[in-house]
């Protein structure tokens, strides 16, 4: 892929040669207003121009359009993600052409910050809205001790189960992942369905669920720019992926992609007991045709099955932020509309009517029409009291890394070789730290 490609060679430029690709007095081309896809009506004030994707961001733009008296957002739509990435590597290479504001998601923070392409924001107001977030949120767009985004929207993860087959088999939600074998060993020697599923495509899902055994499989920090800690096959990383494999191996879960019509018609079909994904899961679920027909209703959440529920620990997977670009001329005018956007009350209530995030800012979080919300895709339930609110309130953020596609692809073909019975997920976990240690390496980086 061209995105991974292009980031790739960025950060081993920059990680072994110290490349600035932009600096605050550089030109560059975002800071021009006179192109935006939402109507600036303050006309008087200073504009700043955004990059973002969210269905709703014409909204939240005007909303905070309206509110604002110091400055005015000019918002672009360049495209979801990587096609966004692409055009935002792309000037950062010609050294203009970026806008004052990206839309990133936290993972690739890093990618872009050891590039330089966007700055630490902490001198430009983080205090004033410190407490609008909780620490996981925080540390997830950060890199050591300095902040690169302003959090949107976030992933607790959750088991969503199907109760009609729960009720049939006489199954209550496990509590922890013994328990979830053990529901699945029932329900197999029953002649049920899989219990659940084990995608090699969704590798930060996988990463999550050994973070949650214990693992760190990152060591990152900006002051150390040129220096990571890579810890992909210690004894949790090994654990969860022999635990993975082997009910794959025993016929328990299944293999198949996620995401795939094949996969989403299985969920639809009640192929599958269970979906461990994340709080934003509803939403994309009820957009890809499930919860709808004959199996309307059929749905409902738990709390993630824990390896040891008296420290349980809360994982996320997802999320992005509003991040402040070197290109930026007006950077503290550009850090003041990140802290701003999608945190009114208009605007996350508007997300989360909608599914269109999982709001981590707090005014949402401890809303209690978002609280107390009865959810329509777990047939009424108050999926985010019981289950996501605790999750995301509990969690305490995790490092990534500056070549995390990289990581994700190399997760994903070890998970193959798994799934396929080539390997044990302990031998997974060894090629892999073998195989993204000496990218590390190639990349210009000490690694620890």
């Amino acid at each position: 892929m061209k995105t991974k490609r292009i980031l790739a060679t960025a950060a081993m430029l920059a990680a072994a040669s110290g490349l600035v690709a932009c600096s605050s007095d550089d030109g560059g081309g975002g800071s021009d207003a006179s192109n935006c896809t939402n109507t600036i009506t303050k006309k008087d004030l200073p504009a700043v121009t955004m990059w973002g994707w969210y269905p709703n961001m014409q909204l939240v733009v005007d909303n905070f359009n309206k509110q604002s008296n110091e400055v005015q957002v000019c918002w672009t739509n360049v495209g979801q993600g990587g096609d966004e990435y692409d055009k935002f590597q792309t000037a950062i290479s010609a050294g203009t052409g970026a806008p004052d504001v990206i839309m990133i998601e936290m993972d690739r923070i890093p990618t872009f910050q050891i590039q330089k392409a966007i700055v630490d924001i902490k001198k430009y107001g983080f205090d004033a809205v410190k407490a609008n977030y909780g620490e996981g949120a925080w540390k997830d767009v950060s890199v050591g001790d300095a902040v690169y985004g302003v959090p949107v929207d976030g992933g607790p993860l959750a088991m969503i189960y199907r109760k009609d087959i729960f009720d049939k088999y006489g199954i209550t939600p496990p509590k922890t992942w013994a328990e979830y074998e053990q529901a699945a060993q029932k329900v197999k020697d029953a002649g049920g369905p899989l219990f659940g599923d084990f995608g090699a495509n969704v590798p930060a899902l996988t990463m999550a669920l050994q973070i949650q055994k214990g693992a760190s499989p990152f060591a990152y920090d900006s002051a150390s720019p040129t220096s990571i800690g890579v810890k992909l096959n210690d004894q949790a990383s090994k654990d969860v992926l022999d635990y993975w494999g082997g009910l794959v191996r025993k016929g328990l879960v299944g293999k198949q992609d996620q995401f795939t019509p094949e996969y989403i018609s299985g969920v639809i079909n009640g192929q599958y007991a269970t979906y461990v994904s994340a709080a934003w899961a509803p939403g994309y679920l009820t957009g890809a045709g499930v919860g709808k027909g004959q199996d309307t209703g059929k749905f409902a959440v738990a709390p993630l099955p824990q390896w040891d529920p008296n420290n349980p620990v809360q994982v996320n997977w997802g999320g992005s932020a509003f991040s402040v670009t070197s290109q930026s001329k007006k950077q503290e005018l550009a850090a003041k509309a990140a802290y701003g956007l999608y945190a009114d009350k208009e605007s996350l209530t508007d997300g989360w009517t909608n599914q269109i995030i999982f709001p981590l800012n707090l005014t949402a979080l401890n809303d209690p029409a978002f609280v107390d919300l009865k959810v329509a895709f777990f047939n009424g339930q108050q999926a985010n009291k019981e289950v996501y609110v605790p999750a995301a309130n509990a969690y305490k953020g995790m490092v990534y890394s500056p070549f995390g596609q990289y990581y994700f692809d190399a997760m994903t073909k070890q998970v193959s070789e798994i799934s396929a019975g080539s390997i044990t997920g302990s031998q997974a976990a060894d090629r892999l730290q073998e195989d993204v240690a000496k990218y590390a390496k190639e990349q210009g980086f000490t690694v620890q």
